[in-house]
């Protein structure tokens, strides 16, 4: 129950973050017994490269602490929405903090913010959205896989985020639509779908004038299409981005200073360089609002 709040101490319940290294962060539960895989309950000790943690151990140190384990040590660290991104349990591909900083600006999203979003898959955006939007905003999330809904609504349980300030619901938002729930007006809408240009009519119905739509594709094909369909349902100021981050790699360089009395001494510099490769493709990100004169849709424009 660690996420919506800040905390000094760990407490029993708390999700808590083990980091090990860069690439190596792993969630823990701070309870003393587990369930194994054969469905019996074991005691709660997590085995990493350095050795074994009992996690029942962590309840009422301070987060930041240094943990020795028996090959060496780890930090144990507050959970946020930018470190479960790295280390959550991948139910579908996710969106990653560059792309999730993209939308939670675009979509113009501040404390009290009711959004809608489409699909819920992993959680990873849905966690930045609500901590963006509480402690008084709504975010009422649809994923048409009961499966991946069910784990999602007991993840943010366990996270600390209950109704009314999160809402999951199980159901095909192309073909019927989002629940009446999230019928009121909201100030943004999120489609993360096969098929975005069938939810579009529908959020046109819950999206209050002026508010903010975005959408993610991974193939610009979608993208056309999905334009078509936004220009065609009073949408306006459309347009399609895509993030692509370019690291700098910070480091020590050498170089030869040449004197005119023909000496040559060594000096080092401190440089920054462009790293060797940046990540690729992820998605194209298509952002569009409402035209605030925009008339009352009562049923969705389908567009063939």
């Amino acid at each position: 129950m660690s996420f919506p709040e800040f905390k000094t101490k760990i407490e029993r319940g708390d999700t808590v973050i083990l980091y090990l290294s860069v690439t190596s962060i792993f969630p823990l539960q701070v309870e003393p017994k587990m369930t194994n895989k054969k469905g019996s309950l074991v005691d709660n000790i997590f085995q990493t490269v350095y050795g074994a943690l009992r996690v029942s151990d962590l309840e009422g140190q301070r987060y930041g602490t240094k943990v020795a384990l028996s090959k060496g040590w780890a930090l144990v660290l507050a959970p946020t929405c930018d470190l479960w991104t790295q280390c959550l349990p991948h139910r579908t591909q996710i969106l990653y903090t560059p792309d999730i900083s993209l939308i939670v600006a675009q979509l113009e999203l501040r404390p009290g913010s009711k959004v809608v979003e489409a699909g819920t898959g992993s959680g990873s955006l849905s966690h930045s959205i609500l901590r963006t939007v509480k402690p008084d905003g709504e975010l009422h999330t649809f994923d048409f896989h009961e499966g991946r809904a069910d784990a999602a609504r007991e993840e943010f349980a366990l996270h600390g985020y209950k109704e009314p300030l999160v809402r999951v619901a199980h159901r095909d938002v192309c073909a019927l639509g989002f629940d009446p729930v999230a019928a009121a007006s909201v100030d943004a809408v999120f489609l993360d779908l096969p098929c975005p240009w069938d939810a579009i009519g529908h959020a046109r119905k819950v999206l209050r004038p002026g508010g903010r739509i975005a959408i993610f594709s991974p193939c610009v094909e979608q993208v056309v299409r999905t334009k078509e369909v936004l220009l065609k349902s009073d949408f306006f100021e459309t347009e399609t981005i895509e993030c692509l981050c370019k690291e700098l790699s910070v480091q020590y360089r050498t170089h030869g200073k040449l004197h005119l009395d023909g000496n040559e001494e060594q000096e080092r510099y401190l440089t920054s360089l462009p790293c060797a490769s940046i990540p690729g493709h992820s998605g194209f990100l298509t952002f569009a609002t409402l035209k605030p004169w925009a008339t009352p849709c009562r049923s969705p424009i389908l567009i063939s």
